[in-house]
């Protein structure tokens, strides 16, 4: 019999050996990962580094890579464990198991980076904005997700993935739940893409969730809008499919944004025009041929009516406002910043108790907003100054002042009385 003092020898050395083998496979692993990551990847950059693709730290190439580089480690780690001596099979079960779910970990997270650099590349096209794939590409990556999930599980576990693809189909209910927001944002988005709806720049205006301002990122569940203050409102892509919203793409397409915009003026102050007031606004060169005309016309009007015997109070004469109109469309047609191939009215609208709506119409040349309202307000600024001249008052609610000047008016005779 062996005595007992060898076979604890002999049990201390075959764990020696173990430990042996042990030191060098992580010594293996280690030089393996000290090997790819310092001298293969310092390589693969300086290669990538004469290409326009890998000189762009945007793109994120080298970061695919980076993740690759991980794999190699853990493969030496999964064929060395076997050759280590006297290990339990359930230890060396243990570490390639959680070797292969570190490798498909890895290899996921790798695709990812690569469908980020995809989606670099893909933006720098011009038509990038008009049809975003980045919806399309972040389902890809949920995909990618939960096929690793499902085959790191089973690599834990030691069981074919096919088994638990199996038992899938009666967790089909719960997945379409769990996933109930991803499934209606990825129809959205093909819908919002198809019809061309929201591209990346554009302008729009949704109220109901405090958004205005130009879109920043469209995504497969949310929209992000930059709105004028500089904040940023996130919006469920799925609710650009089932509210309303405006998008300003076509105003900004179409070269010109509208002018809409009222003088409120006091009814009591619109009168016929005199002789002298006539001859008055003759000074003005966008008006001359206008009064000339327009008195010729109402002359042979007046002389028919006489003609037929009827009462010259039926005859017609030229009033300030409609003077006054034909003034503000002429300025239109020759202001240097209004369209003049849009639309271009001046209308009265129906009468208020703040006064009677002389509406302008008309769209300016250009749609950069700082420059659009300084037209707007330099066109009514003019107008404001000009009414005068024509009779005419602007309506507004009595203020104070108004209140107190009509009581100093009343006081002296309250006094002499």
């Amino acid at each position: 019999m062996t005595p007992e003092w060898l076979q604890a020898a002999l049990v201390e050395l075959i764990w020696l050996n173990t430990a042996l083998y042990g030191c060098v496979l992580l010594f293996l692993v280690w030089l393996s990962n000290f090997v790819t990551k310092h001298l293969l990847m310092r390589m693969v950059r300086k290669m990538l580094g004469l290409t326009a693709i890998g000189q762009d730290p945007k793109l994120g190439v080298a970061a695919v890579i980076a993740r690759l580089a991980h794999v190699v480690p853990a493969l030496v780690l999964w064929a060395g464990i076997g050759w280590v001596p006297d290990l339990p099979n359930t230890m060396v079960v243990v570490v390639r198991n959680v070797s292969n779910a570190y490798i498909i970990l890895t290899i996921a997270m790798a695709i990812a980076s690569l469908l980020h650099t995809i989606n670099a590349l893909y933006n720098r096209r011009a038509d990038a904005k008009d049809r975003p794939i980045k919806g399309y590409l972040q389902v890809i990556q949920i995909v990618v997700y939960a096929v690793a999930a499902i085959m790191i599980i089973a690599s834990l576990l030691d069981r074919s993935p096919l088994i638990l693809l199996s038992g899938l189909g009666a967790m089909a209910a719960v997945l379409m739940l769990v996933f109930q927001d991803t499934l209606l944002s990825l129809v959205a988005s093909v819908q919002i893409s198809s019809a061309d709806m929201v591209r990346v720049g554009d302008w729009i205006e949704m109220p109901q969730l405090n958004a205005d301002g130009d879109v920043i990122d469209i995504a497969l569940h949310t929209v992000k809008v930059q709105n004028w203050d500089r904040t940023i409102t996130t919006i469920p892509t799925k609710r650009l499919i089932s509210e309303s919203f405006k998008n300003w793409r076509g105003m900004q397409e179409s070269g010109g944004r509208r002018i809409k915009r009222s003088l409120y003026l006091d009814q009591t102050s619109v009168a016929f025009l005199t002789a002298s007031e006539q001859e008055k606004l003759h000074r003005f060169s966008l008006l001359a041929n206008y009064l000339d005309e327009k008195k010729q016309e109402l002359m042979a009007w007046n002389d028919n009516l006489l003609q037929s015997g009827l009462d010259p109070i039926n005859s017609r004469q030229i009033t300030n406002l409609g003077t006054f109109r034909h003034y503000v469309q002429r300025y239109l047609q020759h202001h240097p910043r209004i369209h003049q191939d849009m639309i271009m009215m001046v209308r009265q609208l129906s009468p208020t108790p703040e006064g009677l709506p002389l509406e302008i119409y008309c769209f300016t040349n250009t749609t950069a907003w700082t420059e659009y309202e300084g037209i707007q307000a330099d066109i009514f600024d003019h107008l404001f100054a000009i009414l005068p001249e024509f009779g005419l008052r602007v309506f507004q609610q009595p203020s104070g002042r108004d209140v107190r000047d009509t009581l100093q008016q009343f006081l002296p005779l309250s006094h002499s009385s």
